[in-house]
């Protein structure tokens, strides 16, 4: 079960990172979505590297950190929607999308950093 796991969160982060091809900042999130992916990979393969999950992890919390305030003002607008359009015309609508992504990469490398490599659990 975990295997599928792994590869589903694998495949899911070179899909998004994919994704971000016409993004206004390409390059940030193609690498930190390929960075979940390989880490992801790497885990399915045994080779772990529980350092490079935590640089990972405090890479995402340093940029969330920077969101953190855009992201409290949409709460506090009683957070108008954000799925509109694909292009982000108000400043809060990207503020919010990068937030909540960083927030899945976050939640993956936790996952990743309690679950270990396939091959020791």
């Amino acid at each position: 079960m975990k295997r599928w796991i792994y590869a589903l969160v694998c495949i899911l982060s070179l899909l998004a990172a994919a994704l971000q091809y016409n993004d206004p900042d390409p390059i940030r999130w193609i690498a930190m979505y390929g960075y979940v992916a390989l880490l992801y990979a790497l885990a399915l393969t045994g080779r772990y590297r529980s350092e490079a999950i935590w640089v990972g992890l405090a890479m995402v919390v340093i940029w969330a950190a920077t969101l953190l305030p855009g992201f409290v003002e949409w709460l506090h607008e009683g957070m108008p929607s954000i799925t509109g359009q694909m292009k982000a015309e108000l400043p809060h609508v990207e503020i919010v999308r990068e937030f909540l992504g960083l927030l899945l990469c976050g939640v993956a490398l936790w996952g990743l950093a309690q679950g270990g490599p396939i091959g020791g659990s």
